[in-house]
């Protein structure tokens, strides 16, 4: 199942939303373009849990403080599945996130969920020797944080997804409560399994991220921001929420 958009208007601009997918983009070309080896030409702004724990550089070397790596890396990524899938996440829950926060807050919304997450992983990593050492990269803490406040506050907006039934393959519209419920159940089920950094996966992020969410969109007021009436009427009259 793969979210292709919602029916969730907005009467904002998602500028700040925008700007984050442009920059994730032009960080990602610089870094593949830039490169002479598989690392990358920005392989050193990557977050380490040991370099961040000990304050050393382990590998590549790093901007100092060490800590800034915590925020360079969430605007890298391994790959352009990895891109195109959190960038696409992004748009699609992102921009009613920024509509009802507003632009400023959004941003300092998004920044703290990717920090929350980035702490996550290293306390989990720090007991793993192999997956501290492990360059973390992604926005996938920030976007989950995104989807914790999503869950909040529009459990039955519709979601359209792309269905995969077999050798079928078709679209259904589909509460955000389940999308969301689903996604966060299988980040529970891989850390279950291959746990928090299993296949190179930064699965503690992911789930730190999606509480901060929903923690910092009641502390911000999200639900009382939601209630004063940002959607379009005829929304309303359509769905009646």
């Amino acid at each position: 199942m793969i979210p292709l958009r919602d029916e969730n208007p907005t009467r904002t601009t998602p500028v700040v939303v925008i700007v984050l997918i442009v920059l994730n983009v032009l960080v990602f070309l610089i870094d593949q373009l830039g490169a002479t080896d598989r690392m990358g030409a920005l392989a050193g702004f990557a977050m380490i849990p040991k370099e961040i724990l000990t304050g050393q550089d382990i590998r590549t070397p790093s901007p100092h403080p060490l800590w800034i790596t915590i925020f360079t890396s969430m605007f890298m990524h391994g790959g352009l599945l990895h891109l195109g899938g959190n960038m696409l996440y992004l748009w699609i829950f992102g921009n009613n996130i920024e509509d009802v926060l507003g632009h400023f807050k959004f941003l300092l919304f998004y920044l703290a969920g990717g920090v929350a997450a980035a702490f996550a992983h290293i306390v989990t990593a720090s007991v793993d020797p192999t997956a501290a050492t492990i360059p973390t990269v992604g926005a996938s803490g920030a976007i989950a944080a995104v989807l914790g406040a999503y869950l909040v506050l529009y459990p039955t907006a519709r979601i359209i997804c792309l269905v995969f039934l077999g050798w079928f393959i078709t679209t259904a519209a589909i509460p955000a409560l389940v999308v969301l419920a689903l996604w966060f159940l299988l980040q529970l089920l891989n850390v279950s399994i291959v746990g928090g950094a299993g296949g190179g996966v930064a699965y503690w992020a992911h789930i730190g991220g999606f509480v901060i969410g929903i923690i910092l969109i009641y502390v911000l007021g999200g639900k009382n921001l939601s209630r004063r009436g940002r959607r379009p009427r005829d929304y309303y009259r359509r769905y009646g929420f």
